[in-house]
């Protein structure tokens, strides 16, 4: 299956670390959606947002992957499941159930995010923009 990582599992060595099976396929930009941090873990979060972008990784993960990604990401408690098509394919993401107030991550998740940008070759001025909402 097809998913779409914005925040940590952008890293890499983490997400490979986390999930044996996944490949990283290439970066691809979700339209309409902002990224933010928010809750009491300070995490990665997206948002309904008409004109703007998320920049992310897609990955190629297994069904033992995505139920590794299920523990990490909490879900169906802190995150759940969002769906889009990207070229006629279904992919797969998470995001906040609660939509709390903006939170500034901690410095450690943040540098994990910093290198899942440089991983995946990404515009970090999407990053710099999220981090002062």
């Amino acid at each position: 299956m097809l998913y779409f990582a914005y925040g940590s599992n952008l890293h890499h060595f983490q997400m490979k670390r986390r999930c044996k099976d996944s490949i990283f396929l290439k970066k691809i930009n979700l339209k309409d959606y902002r990224l933010t941090f928010r809750s009491k873990y300070r995490a990665a979060d997206i948002e309904h947002k008409k004109n703007s972008v998320v920049p992310g990784g897609l990955f190629e993960i297994s069904k033992s992957d995505e139920k590794k990604l299920d523990v990490y990401e909490d879900f169906p408690v802190l995150y759940k499941k969002y769906y889009f098509y990207y070229y006629g394919k279904k992919v797969m993401t998470y995001t906040m159930i609660n939509k709390t107030q903006f939170k500034f991550p901690t410095e450690r998740y943040l540098n994990t995010i910093k290198q899942g940008y440089k991983d995946c070759k990404l515009d970090k001025s999407y990053l710099v923009k999220a981090l002062k909402d």
